[in-house]
């Protein structure tokens, strides 16, 4: 059944991009952290702003929202519980569900710490806005949780199907590329999206969304286990870096951190 809604990315400071999900005539947008671009999308394709996703608390996807609450002030805002974000109207914990109604998408509330305490993400009808916890070919960095939580996380996307649409919230695609050929060199999958990711930057378009299928055949980092990333590793640090999945995540997220 094809979906009632669009999704579009809104390009933000450095490398950000803002979700906005619409019918043509209603909008939401995922981690607003800057009101502009937002603002002159809505004007330039005549939508209405009925509500606002939220991840985490980084000013780079929630600095908007006051700014955009205060243009429209009957905004629906979702947002993490465990994260004090102003604007927020509805906090949201593990399995809650939410609808929009206008785009006729229902999401479930997953909480994935580790890049923050409090972080969220949001799943159904095939697509994931999962902010700075999975990447395209990487993972975020771990600032607030544990690398336990942060594997924990991890696990729980990589559990979603295949074909799950992964709407994350930076164009980080060809760095994360550069840094999984380092760890895992003879792997085609990887060499394929990297050559694939180049060709569409030059051309100046997104590399996102990604899928959860492809994610798993080649993200590194939901394939710490895997034996073809051990010399890597055990290279990396000198010495064997041993079977155990959490360790080997590890590993992979300090390396990842000075590259």
């Amino acid at each position: 059944m094809p979906k009632s809604f669009s999704i579009v990315p809104i390009s933000a400071f450095a490398d950000n991009y803002l979700w906005l999900i619409h019918n043509n005539r209603k909008a939401w947008i995922v981690d607003p952290g800057d009101a502009a671009p937002v603002l002159t999308t809505l004007r330039s394709s005549h939508l209405e702003l009925e509500g606002i996703l939220l991840t985490h608390h980084h000013a780079d996807h929630c600095g908007g929202v006051v700014e955009l609450c205060t243009l429209f002030p009957n905004l629906t805002v979702y947002g993490p519980a465990e994260e004090s974000i102003p604007g927020t109207t509805h906090p949201l914990r593990a399995g809650n569900e939410i609808t929009l109604t206008s785009l006729g998408l229902t999401l479930t509330v997953l909480e994935v710490p580790g890049h923050t305490l409090g972080h969220v993400a949001y799943v159904g009808q095939d697509c994931l806005f999962c902010g700075d916890t999975l990447f395209a070919a990487g993972c975020g960095r771990i600032f607030e949780g544990t690398p336990a939580q942060m594997f924990h996380s991890l696990a729980q996307l990589a559990a979603l199907p295949d074909k799950t649409a992964v709407y994350c919230a930076h164009e980080y695609t060809v760095r994360n590329l550069d840094f999984a050929l380092k760890v895992d060199p003879h792997n085609q999958e990887l060499q394929n999206w990297a050559r694939e990711a180049r060709a569409q930057r030059e051309q100046g378009e997104p590399t996102l969304p990604s899928q959860i299928g492809r994610e798993r055949r080649a993200n590194p980092f939901l394939r710490s286990t895997d034996i073809a990333l051990t010399p890597a590793l055990d290279h990396y640090l000198g010495h064997p870096v041993g079977t155990d999945p959490l360790t080997r995540f590890t590993v992979l997220r300090a390396w990842k951190n000075q590259c």
